[in-house]
């Protein structure tokens, strides 16, 4: 069994009122729900977080050294394109991390498109709402194995 962090950034608490013509009608909680059920039924445990603030994204990931946490599965939001320091706290914490985004930020305006997570993290999953999620989920065991 592996235990996963899902770690949300910036206005993802937002999500099913926040532009749902670019992030969809499910709440964040709506997401919550269907990956801690699709990793259970997986074998995994699943931990999901949320906050609007860099500094308590870099605790929380932070905290994974002492959680034993051996994946985490990351929508940095908005810090996808400006956080050199959650950056960092990625890389001190050497837990291999899955980057995802619910709409496909190569599709959208030029600054979305260079991410500070993607060059360090183990896969980049984007585009497709929702289920960015699952097929994080659905991916661990092959990271994790190799």
């Amino acid at each position: 069994m592996s235990k996963i962090l899902i770690l949300n950034g910036p206005n993802l608490n937002l999500l099913g009122t926040r532009e749902p013509e670019v992030y969809g009608a499910s709440t964040l909680q709506d997401i919550n729900k269907e990956i801690s059920l699709l990793a259970t039924t997986l074998g995994h445990e699943v931990v999901c977080k949320q906050s609007n603030a860099e500094h308590e994204l870099i605790e929380m990931v932070h905290e994974t050294i002492e959680s034993s946490f051996d994946i985490i599965i990351l929508n940095p939001g908005g810090y996808t394109h400006t956080s050199i320091s959650l950056r960092d706290a990625l890389l001190s914490v050497d837990i291999p991390f899955i980057e995802v985004h619910l709409s496909n930020v190569h599709n959208r305006e030029n600054f979305r498109k260079h991410s500070y997570f993607s060059d360090i993290a183990k896969g980049t999953i984007c585009g497709f709402g929702k289920q960015s999620y699952e097929l994080a989920i659905q991916s661990v065991e092959n990271i994790l194995r190799k």
